[in-house]
């Protein structure tokens, strides 16, 4: 905590005023970075009209995946105290439905119907989205191509 004030450029006692303990502010952090993120989506989509949605969802990811914050929200939800696994539950609960929006709203822009429930895809494609923000960028990686790839096989999955 002393570290995080120091930081934060605050005192150590300012920040236990707000937060009792690591847990607590861990726990905020892991709630803040959620609603920033699926918030951000949102906002990506609701933007999109039809075919270029693809594309408004990958400039989505392309920024997440620079800011970074994707990757701590994933490394802070393997923790196991119970308030920051609550808010990293919360939090994922969150984007499971902001992804089958995602999904949903997509598949309609480009007037087509999705064979497997919005709910199930968009489980799929937060799976898909999580690997690209843990895995190590390596040379000859190229996120969008995969990134297209997984989209069509989605795609592929209408009537």
């Amino acid at each position: 905590m002393a570290a995080i004030a120091s930081e934060g450029g605050m005192s150590k006692a300012l920040l236990h005023y707000h937060f009792a303990d690591r847990e607590r502010l861990l726990a905020e952090v892991v709630r803040q970075l959620g609603g920033r993120i699926v918030g951000r989506e949102r906002a990506a989509m609701d933007t999109a009209r039809g075919s270029d949605a693809v594309d408004a969802l990958w400039e989505w990811l392309a920024d997440e995946l620079s800011r970074g914050e994707l990757r701590v929200l994933l490394e802070l939800a393997t923790q196991r105290e119970p308030e920051l696994r609550a808010a990293a539950d919360a939090v994922a609960l969150a984007r499971a439905r902001a992804a089958a929006e995602t999904v949903a709203q997509l598949f309609a822009g480009l007037g087509l119907t999705p064979r497997m429930p919005a709910a199930l895809l968009g489980g799929a494609s937060m799976a898909f989205i999580d690997g690209l923000a843990i895995g190590a960028p390596s040379p000859g990686r190229d996120s969008r191509a995969s990134f297209d790839l997984f989209w069509l096989a989605l795609l592929s999955l209408a009537e």
